[in-house]
């Protein structure tokens, strides 16, 4: 990118990371790595490092809605990426915002349950994410634990990918990101579901467990949404940085999982 041209911006809605793996630290990262300047609404604090979740503390709500504020007021956002949300009373703020702004691109990460096995959402927020958000989503992306939580069914096979993916459509969603980490195979196999079916994305499973991979991969689509790509054209180049930073991830503190090298 020449010197003279601004980069475009991105925002991201979520919560701190206080490890510096995930979270708005992640989404900052991955911004700035491909060239997008990144703006933050934090939704909530936690206390965490690489061996699990200590504490959440949920910012309050008239906070988040000035911080929302304050970006579209003075910054031409791009696009805006959504990470953890905490409960129904912020994922319906957040949802009620972008109905307001009408961002030109809205990418929602459903971030429900942390690597370290810590809920990142409540129950009651589901129906909500699921009525009011996912609605006015471009790009969903869940990981196969998330969305058997957002639709109450198993999901194994790829037939039962397949459904999911077009209930998730059903439901408002432009396009969704079917993540596969969690099944089982030697290839970790993404699918991405849009009006024109299904597009798959198959790499090497690398033997480890990443930390922040979600995060990441929703902030790199955004990015790339934000610098002109096209929906599929983004989810392909996000899953490519994503599994790049993966094999360039290294433990930095004493827990078992691995930080993306952004």
């Amino acid at each position: 990118m020449p010197a003279s041209t601004p980069p475009q911006i991105a925002l991201t809605i979520a919560g701190s990371d206080s490890g510096g793996g995930a979270g708005i630290q992640a989404d900052l990262k991955t911004f700035h790595a491909l060239g997008v300047h990144g703006l933050t609404a934090i939704t909530a604090i936690t206390s965490q490092n690489t061996r699990g979740v200590s504490a959440v503390h949920a910012v309050p709500q008239a906070h988040i809605r000035s911080q929302i504020a304050a970006l579209f007021d003075d910054f031409p956002i791009a696009a805006v990426k959504t990470g953890m949300l905490g409960s129904a009373s912020i994922t319906r703020l957040v949802a009620r915002e972008m109905a307001a702004r009408k961002p030109a691109w809205l990418v929602v990460d459903p971030v429900m349950i942390a690597t370290s096995g810590a809920r990142l959402l409540d129950e009651a927020a589901i129906d909500v994410l699921l009525g009011e958000l996912v609605p006015l989503t471009d790009i969903l992306t869940p990981n196969l634990p998330e969305a058997e939580a957002l639709l109450g069914c198993r999901i194994r096979t790829s037939a039962q990918c397949d459904k999911a993916g077009a209930a998730l459509l059903a439901l408002g969603a432009g396009g969704v990101l079917l993540k596969g980490g969690h099944a089982d195979g030697s290839d970790v196999v993404d699918r991405y579901y849009d009006a024109r079916g299904v597009l798959e994305l198959r790499h090497p499973r690398l033997p480890l467990e990443g930390h922040g991979t979600g995060c990441t991969l929703a902030a790199a689509i955004a990015a790339e949404l934000a610098r002109g790509r096209t929906a599929r054209s983004a989810v392909r180049r996000a899953v490519a940085y994503v599994h790049r930073a993966l094999q360039r991830a290294h433990r930095p503190g004493g827990g078992d999982v691995h930080v993306l090298r952004h």
